[in-house]
């Protein structure tokens, strides 16, 4: 059998197979049914200053409404210290985590201030994460926006998050950035130990009978695996980051095209969402059943054999590769 540890962000994982950002950390047994099932790692679902700002928000509305003509009002109020926000819980749920689980926990958190981001991760950090993952997830619709300023907006802020937190911090970004090999070079001198690739955004659609805009979550498919694929195997071998493949690990296939690209780990959520949190055990028999079956002892042996300094054609994953692609497509109809 196939030794499968690796090591992802400095912590050694026993397998490359790592629950990505979900619901399904959001409840303890679930959680411990990963664990049972092999991942090798948890990232749980991802923390939204907003959300805070919300109950803040909705709280002194509560708090203060009718005060200035009844102040005997005050009175019948839940003390203070007794209200939970969306922050508290989530800092609750990680604690939980931390006692009732043996492998690493990730945290998750997207921010919207400056301060969120900062005072948020140093929360996170003293609920004993293990590590964080900022997820840079935001549609910048403002044409007065330039790629340069927002890319500086998100340098800014990795360095900032980093350097205010002892443990590593990992940045799970879109593929919608203006040059991705500068800005994941940028991150990494930023204080990045970790790149996940690909955040997904939620698509609105327009309901035409309602006039509506309905935002509803789509399931990964394997076809999602070929980007973010491309970029690590292109990317991996330049940047000093741990790399991890996100969106579209169904199976062992995946895992092993993601691993030979460069990726550290694999992050799955809709695998498990769709087969149940079982599945993992299936995925982890079926790499260790390959990598017997092509002589491949370790996951080190195994990582990073298709990255591009290393397969024989060097164009493979950049535009020179297009007309060989497009060429043999067309072979099939002559």
């Amino acid at each position: 059998m196939a030794n499968l540890q690796t090591t992802y962000l400095g912590m050694p994982i026993k397998n490359p197979l790592v629950a990505g950002a979900s619901p399904l950390s959001q409840q303890l047994d679930l959680a411990k049914q990963l664990e049972d099932s092999g991942v090798g790692a948890l990232v749980m679902y991802s923390l939204f200053e907003e959300e805070i700002t919300h109950d803040s928000l909705e709280l002194d509305y509560f708090l203060n409404r009718g005060t200035e003509t009844q102040p005997e009002a005050q009175t019948y109020l839940v003390e203070p210290s007794k209200i939970v926000t969306s922050g508290d819980r989530y800092l609750e749920q990680l604690r939980r985590l931390k006692d009732a689980l043996e492998i690493p926990v990730i945290a998750s958190l997207n921010g919207s201030t400056r301060g969120g981001w900062i005072s948020l991760a140093r929360e996170i950090e003293a609920a004993g994460a293990d590590a964080l993952e900022l997820n840079i997830y935001s549609v910048r619709a403002d044409p007065s926006l330039t790629s340069d300023l927002i890319e500086k907006t998100y340098t800014t802020l990795v360095h900032e998050v980093s350097s205010s937190i002892h443990i590593p911090v990992a940045i799970k970004l879109s593929p919608f950035f203006t040059t991705l090999p500068q800005l994941f070079s940028r991150f990494e001198k930023a204080g990045a130990a970790g790149l996940v690739l690909f955040n997904r955004f939620m698509q609105p659609d327009i309901d035409i009978e309602t006039l509506e805009v309905n935002t509803r979550a789509r399931l990964s498919s394997p076809s999602d695996l070929t980007l973010p694929v491309r970029w690590i195997a292109l990317e991996s071998p330049r940047v000093n980051v741990d790399f991890a493949l996100s969106g579209g690990v169904h199976s062992a296939t995946e895992m092993i095209k993601g691993i030979m690209a460069g990726a550290k780990v694999t992050q799955v959520v809709s695998k498990f969402l769709k087969n149940g949190v079982q599945s993992a055990m299936g995925m982890l028999r079926e790499l260790n059943g390959w990598m017997d079956a092509h002589d491949y002892s370790s996951i080190d042996m195994l990582h990073g054999v298709m990255a591009e300094d290393r397969v024989g054609e060097a164009t493979a994953y950049e535009r020179a590769n297009y007309l060989k692609a497009l060429r043999s497509y067309q072979e099939k109809f002559v």
